[in-house]
């Protein structure tokens, strides 16, 4: 539930903070007529959004075996580097942003292409719809209703801090939140990286070099149940889910997720590291 909730909350403020730059300067210039540009873009990408989650559901649910195992690990590994492209870019591109996106809203109302401020919006939202069914459907595959539960909770949280944010009782260093969710989500991709590794691990296509370099899974219970420390436990279980913890990893399983947490990491810490991020930069508020 706690990696579905922050995969939620991170992707859906982007979104909300993208479509408050929109709107906030639409209105500044004196154009909020074009608002309803605003709200069909937005309604356009979140019906385009909920298309691709009953694709990746419906074709999810059309496999087994070997097939299973190659799908569940190729969404885990386009997961982890589509988060980790989205994380290097933002940390990379965060001060340009608010410009650009009031440049492309210039642009279009001086060519009298409204419906650009309808494809900006789409853009901004549908972008980050995917992400988030993408992210989420690996995930909901192991605990379909943590998932569903993190995703609610997410969005809900999301809708109220952004009513709170827009109506200027409250400004959201969004320097430091995205700088320090970017780590919790790096520990998050590896996860991701390590899933994947261990379904090709079973499908064949990656050798295991060494099959379980160690086992603290403890034995099941008498009743046929897994103790709560177990991967598939509550506990175990919730960790599988969140940093992608195995019981008995393979070699080349710990090798990928230790050597994806150490390159990533250090890159997207020198990143912030040398100031091309400020704090609240990405998303002023006017």
């Amino acid at each position: 539930m706690l990696a579905s909730f922050l995969i939620t909350f991170r992707e859906a403020l982007e979104a909300a903070l993208i479509i408050g730059i929109i709107a906030a300067y639409i209105a500044k210039i004196g154009r909020k007529d074009l608002t309803r540009y605003i709200n069909v873009g937005i309604l356009g990408a979140l019906v385009a959004s909920l298309a691709v989650a009953m694709i990746f559901k419906t074709v999810y649910g059309e496999l087994s075996g070997t097939a299973e195992q190659l799908f569940e690990g190729a969404a885990a590994l386009t997961a982890a580097i589509v988060l980790t492209y989205m994380i290097s870019w933002m940390a990379n591109n965060s001060r340009q942003i608010k410009g650009e996106v009031q440049e492309k809203i210039d642009l279009s109302i001086s060519k009298g292409q409204v419906f650009g401020i309808a494809a900006l919006s789409f853009i901004a939202v549908f972008r980050e719809g995917v992400e988030t069914v993408l992210f989420l459907g690996t995930l909901a595959i192991n605990g379909p209703f943590d998932t569903i539960s993190g995703f609610i909770i997410g969005l809900a949280t999301v809708i109220v801090l952004s009513f709170i944010m827009f109506k200027g009782t409250y400004r959201l260093d969004t320097g430091k939140f995205f700088r320090y969710t970017s780590f919790m989500l790096i520990l998050f991709s590896a996860g991701l990286v390590a899933t994947g590794v261990h379904e090709f691990n079973e499908a064949g296509i990656i050798p295991n070099g060494i099959e379980h370099v160690w086992d603290v899974n403890p034995a099941l219970n008498p009743d046929g149940t897994y103790p709560p420390l177990h991967e598939n436990g509550l506990i175990g279980g919730s960790f599988k889910a969140l940093i992608g913890y195995n019981g008995n990893p393979s070699l080349t399983e710990i090798m990928a997720y230790f050597g994806f947490w150490i390159i990533i990491g250090m890159f997207v810490l020198r990143t912030y590291k040398t100031g091309k991020v400020n704090n609240g930069s990405r998303y002023p508020q006017d």
